[in-house]
């Protein structure tokens, strides 16, 4: 596992990511050409890999990510060190807090 703040990488074993995931298209990068996992609300900074592969929403509004990374890669961000990726698959998890009658994901 690796993790870089409140993003956590699950390392993910290829024959148990649905080929229903496999098959779909990656969210698109952003204008700096990364895959963004977590954007800070506050700061703008991102949690975000430069490298090549591609970021897979399970279906649904609020469905897991799933990172592919077929050469590996590098998780970045302004504040942290970088961590390398070996290549694989991962799922992406996101720190939650709890408030009053609620889960949350923690804001940045």
């Amino acid at each position: 596992m690796y993790r870089q703040g409140d993003v956590l990488l699950v390392p993910a074993a290829e024959d148990a990511v649905p080929p229903h995931v496999k098959d779909r298209q990656g969210e698109p990068r952003d204008a700096r050409g990364r895959l963004v996992l977590a954007l800070g609300e506050v700061t703008g900074h991102a949690h975000a890999v430069p490298s090549r592969g591609r970021l897979v929403r399970e279906p649904g509004p609020w469905g897991p990510l799933l990172l592919e990374l077929p050469e590996g890669g590098r998780l970045v961000h302004e504040e942290h060190a970088p961590i390398a990726l070996p290549k694989g698959w991962y799922r992406v998890v996101r720190q939650r807090e709890y408030v009053p009658g609620a889960y949350r994901v923690v804001a940045d």
